[in-house]
């Protein structure tokens, strides 16, 4: 075990941990010399690809100077935090990647505390060293305070630092002397990341970290041995910590290990080895694989727990069943369950309605992937509204706070501390960063929704902001979700050029021409706050005097269609999105415009619906 080490990769979002990988991998014998690799190849999600981000976890190993090195590169969202909390079970180190301008963010705080508690060992690479703005030494500095705030070990705190830049493909230990390749890094993990210590002839035990799905061979297991040796053929028994009786038994039909970005398949495997092991359907993640004559749990990291809830419904709406191929309740549920057994941070729960399910994350763009995911895969279905999830600590009524840094140019300060005033943020600390200024706020989870996009508004597109959850306290009062009103759909119809042109005055249009709408749609929105119904189907009269071809005489403003988030960002508490696989309609959930106005002036007077 001598020749093997384990090593995640773990950094805030855009520290550039896949591009690090990437150049670990070409470094390491991983490619051959002619061929043509992609950028960021470990992030081979369709979706991954698109937006520039890590959703899951990713395994690849690669050989240097007769060590093999078992890579594990994890998302840096703060949403996708519990991918990177049950992967540091699988490893024995870590390379803690900070940005050589930005330094240390929220999500680098929440990780490097989650490495620190298992003891790990800790590289920091400072990534980025090429960039025109960088602050190599006051970021080390700002990692040295991080340690000593999260009560780093006398040890931890004498953690080596590497000099790196992912794009360059260089890394030095000494930020004065230029570096030519990865070769320091590589030998710098080499050297101060342990080998793993389990004994290769106790009983066999593995921790199952992650699973995935395979084909032709069903579920495969992934994590590391603890201790032992398996072989292709071998009965082991299936137990969790939580209760360890045996759950199953499973014949292990195919062992894998990592070489380079396969699954290359092996007779055996020893202790300290990150295997996937096919034959067990049953196989969860957090359970333990172990021999059936020796049978004995693993304790698993607990995940944190979701802040965000959200309901999953049936769609009821009058284009039910047009453009979805998986639109029942029994599609629906089965999808979800299966999520949450794949992605411990996802918890799924039944209503009283069988048609609607609860389903709680870490954050809104934890569930938006999956609602995305879930469309792209033919299900129609609604969502509502995202909502925190409030708890009774000591019978005081309390809600998740987030640490929310922000950084913009000076000139935009005065719009962010007005946009915090108004949604409950508690200034902690204001520092200028190079020709920026850094703010850092404690805020309510649901003073977030929604503010993205007013954030890139009021800097002009030059902001940039991140948060992660940080405690649970006392409720902080009532927050204006939104300060603009509904535009609704009249009538079931086509929008027509006429229409659209007698509606724009109202406010601002979602929709253009031939777009087909019903009753209780929402097409636009309001700035004065109150909703409106607009008949955004209404034709110009045709006489003896007028025509249609007088209808191209009328401008319309250019409409932005709204993205998965602008549409969750957009809903009230009275309003569902409708996901299909080729549209997302905002909707009422009232529909009839009567029958809704009768249940806002109860609402509003307080009058019992019965």
């Amino acid at each position: 075990m001598t020749d093997i080490r384990n090593v995640a990769i773990i950094a805030h979002v855009d520290h550039g941990k896949t591009s690090l990988v990437n150049e670990l991998l070409k470094q390491g014998g991983v490619f051959r010399e002619n061929q043509q690799v992609a950028d960021r190849v470990m992030d081979s999600n369709a979706l991954e690809r698109e937006r520039g981000i890590t959703i899951l976890s990713k395994n690849a190993a690669l050989m240097f100077n007769g060590v093999k090195i078992n890579v594990v590169d994890t998302p840096g969202h703060a949403d996708f935090g519990g991918e990177v909390e049950r992967v540091l079970k699988m490893v024995d180190g870590v390379l803690l990647v900070v940005d050589s301008f930005e330094g240390p963010m929220p999500q680098t705080r929440f990780v490097l505390k989650k490495a620190l508690e298992l003891n790990h060992k800790v590289i920091v690479v400072i990534n980025k060293i090429d960039r025109k703005d960088q602050r190599v030494k006051e970021v080390v500095d700002e990692v040295l305070e991080l340690f000593l705030e999260l009560d780093a070990t006398e040890e931890q705190l004498n953690s080596p630092f590497v000099f790196a830049s992912a794009r360059e493909g260089v890394a030095t230990l000494d930020f004065n002397v230029p570096g030519t390749d990865m070769k320091p890094l590589l030998q710098k993990i080499i050297d101060y990341i342990p080998a793993p210590n389990g004994d290769v002839n106790a009983p066999f035990q593995m921790l199952i970290s992650s699973t995935e799905q395979n084909d032709y061979l069903g579920k495969l297991a992934v994590g590391k041995i603890e201790r032992g040796t398996v072989k292709v053929g071998q009965t082991v028994a299936v137990t969790n910590y939580h209760d360890e009786k045996v759950n199953s038994t499973f014949k292990i039909s195919n062992i894998f290990m990592f070489e380079g970005l396969k699954q290359v398949a092996h007779s055996e495997a020893s202790a300290g080895e990150i295997v996937c092991l096919a034959g067990g359907t049953d196989v969860t993640i957090g359970d333990t694989v172990c021999d059936k004559d020796n049978v004995e749990a693993l304790p698993f990291v607990k995940i944190s727990e979701p802040s965000v809830e959200m309901t999953f419904s049936v769609n009821n709406s009058p284009f039910a069943g047009k453009e979805g191929k998986y639109c029942t309740s029994r599609h629906l549920r089965d999808r979800l369950i299966k999520e949450s057994i794949k992605d411990l941070s996802l918890k799924v729960f039944e209503t009283d309605s069988a048609d609607s399910f609860r389903v709680l994350g870490r954050g809104e763009m934890h569930i938006s992937i999956l609602i995305e995911n879930m469309r792209r895969d033919g299900y129609e279905f609604q969502v509502s509204m995202p909502k925190v999830l409030i708890k009774e600590i000591d019978g005081v009524k309390c809600e998740p706070i987030d640490r929310l840094v922000i950084d913009v140019p000076e000139a935009s300060v005065g719009n962010v501390m007005v946009a915090m005033g108004e949604r409950k943020g508690e200034l902690v600390s204001l520092t200028n960063v190079g020709t920026r200024t850094r703010l850092e706020f404690l805020i309510p989870s649901r003073g977030l929704f929604g503010y993205k996009s007013q954030f890139l508004t009021d800097t002009k597109g030059e902001g940039v902001m991140s948060a992660i959850f940080e405690e649970y306290a006392p409720y902080k009062g009532h927050i204006d979700r939104r300060n603009f009103g509904a535009l609704i759909a009249y009538e079931t119809g086509e929008a027509v050029q006429y229409g659209l042109y007698n509606s724009q005055e109202r406010g601002k249009l979602l929709i253009t021409p031939g777009t087909k709408v019903y009753q209780g749609m929402v097409v636009g929105t309001n700035p004065k706050g109150t909703d409106i119904v607009v008949n955004v189907c209404k034709k110009k009269a045709l006489s003896n005097m007028r025509s249609c071809a007088s209808d191209e005489a009328l401008r319309l403003e250019p409409v932005k269609p709204l993205t998965l988030e602008e549409c969750l960002e957009f809903l009230n508490d009275d309003e569902l999105l409708e996901v299909t696989p080729q549209s997302l309609r905002i909707r009422k959930i009232i529909l009839d415009h009567t029958q809704r106005g009768r249940a806002d002036f109860r609402r509003k007077n307080n009058i019992d619906c019965e």
